[in-house]
């Protein structure tokens, strides 16, 4: 799979060739990676932390607000890496640093040594140290200690000549479970398509920049279909995971899709089918995902409306528990009925904050199981007032849920009034 890239100087996009030359300045990074998003985690580089000349601490943690996001780059020690990946970082990435002592201190499943190699010798120190070690040696080294290694070829960076495939084969076999990641050389989608093959991802950088690979081609570098039709089976769902329907992607539906980040699919009777073009329904295309056999899309969206012909929001009918409640109470800020107690609540701030404080008290204070689920019921009701209310909703408390998992230092929670 694709890993696209973000290098940073001085707060803007760069891409530099051989690690030295600044080859291109591609600007503000935030709409960077909004675009870059939705082929899934993407790689950011902090190039000043690295060579030692400042950071870019602030433009990065902005960009993981934005997406899933590897960090690397001047990470030199085991305070710098827990603090990235507790503000949210999927991995981190350990060049100079990936020596025992501090892996050894680290969750080895959220880390990557980064292992940049000059003509088989890995360098150091932003590129500009040589360590008289081959990259092999290196993987048989911190073999166990990381989950993941990424290899750069650093005499090809942003030369876009051509990945040595045989060298990236033999680097695979040696890494064994860890999962590797080539970068410097990948210029094409047949460069993506053969990494894939043999169990690793290709991080890309100049080729996207430069345009010289569309990024729909390059997340569709791996698939593969036995249909005569030549579609890729396509599962839709919500930004909460739910199924919405089935539909059908062609290389042209995906790069509509990619490029106007909407839900554009393949009819298999119209052709070329742009969701709610004619209904309204339209979506806004978050991600796509690629399962484990590369034979089948999905498609993570926002739906507006219903996505079936029904008139339902799935094609398995309505949804339930809390995305049908919080659709409910949403519906009640436009279109309250007569004495809704929903609208009653979002209108009286005193009441409503009453509630939340009575219920929860009553969860706390509840004894049997049955009591319990009826009392959380109850908060979970009022709670979803509040946050309608507020203007967020359940995928804003799920992403805080999802980026307070990533932290590996974790918090007492000791009881705020402990002391009074």
């Amino acid at each position: 799979m694709i890993v696209p890239s973000i290098d940073l100087m001085g707060g803007q996009a760069v891409q530099l060739i051989g690690g030295r030359e600044l080859a291109l300045e591609a600007g503000d990074p935030l709409p960077i990676a909004e675009r870059f998003s939705v082929a899934g985690e993407i790689a950011v580089v902090d190039l000043d932390a690295a060579l030692g000349q400042g950071e870019n601490a602030e433009v990065i943690r902005r960009l993981l607000k934005a997406a899933r996001c590897r960090v690397g780059g001047g990470i030199r020690d085991v305070d710098t890496a827990l603090r990235w990946l507790d503000e949210g970082a999927s991995k981190v990435v350990i060049g100079t640093a990936a020596t025992p002592e501090v892996l050894s201190k680290l969750p080895p499943e959220r880390v990557i040594a980064a292992l940049d190699a000059h003509q088989g010798e890995v360098v150091v120190k932003g590129w500009r140290e040589g360590t008289g070690r081959t990259v092999l040696e290196r993987i048989r080294e911190l073999s166990g200690l990381v989950g993941g290694f990424l290899v750069t070829f650093v005499e090809r960076e942003g030369r876009m000549q051509g990945l040595p495939l045989d060298t990236a084969r033999e680097i695979v076999e040696a890494a064994g479970e860890a999962k590797v990641t080539i970068a410097g050389g990948v210029t094409t989608t047949l460069d993506i398509a053969a990494l894939d093959r043999m169990g690793a991802d290709a991080q890309v950088g100049m080729a996207l920049y430069t345009g010289a690979m569309d990024l729909a081609d390059a997340i569709a570098a791996p698939l593969t279909t036995d249909r005569p039709d030549g579609l890729w089976p396509t599962v839709v769902v919500d930004e909460h995971g739910t199924a919405l329907g089935l539909a059908y992607s062609s290389l042209e539906s995906l790069r509509d899709a990619v490029r106007t980040r909407t839900g554009v699919y393949h009819s298999r009777k119209r052709g070329l089918w742009v969701k709610g073009a004619t209904t309204g329904n339209t979506q806004e295309l978050l991600r796509v995902d690629v399962d484990c056999d590369r034979d089948t899309v999905r498609f993570v969206v926002r739906q507006q409306g219903p996505f079936c012909h029904t008139g339902e929001r799935t094609c398995w009918g309505p949804d339930w528990g809390l995305r049908a409640l919080e659709a409910t109470i949403r519906s009640r800020l436009a279109d309250a009925p007569e004495g809704s107690y929903t609208r009653r609540l979002l209108d009286d701030p005193s009441l409503l904050d009453a509630k939340l404080r009575e219920e929860a008290g009553e969860l706390a204070s509840a004894e049997t199981p049955d009591e319990v689920a009826e009392e959380a019921a109850d908060l979970l009701y009022f709670w979803l007032v509040a946050l309608v209310r507020s203007g967020k909703s359940l995928e804003d408390v799920e992403r805080v849920l999802d980026r307070r998992a990533l932290r590996v230092t974790r918090r007492g929670g000791e009881r705020k009034d402990a002391d009074a």
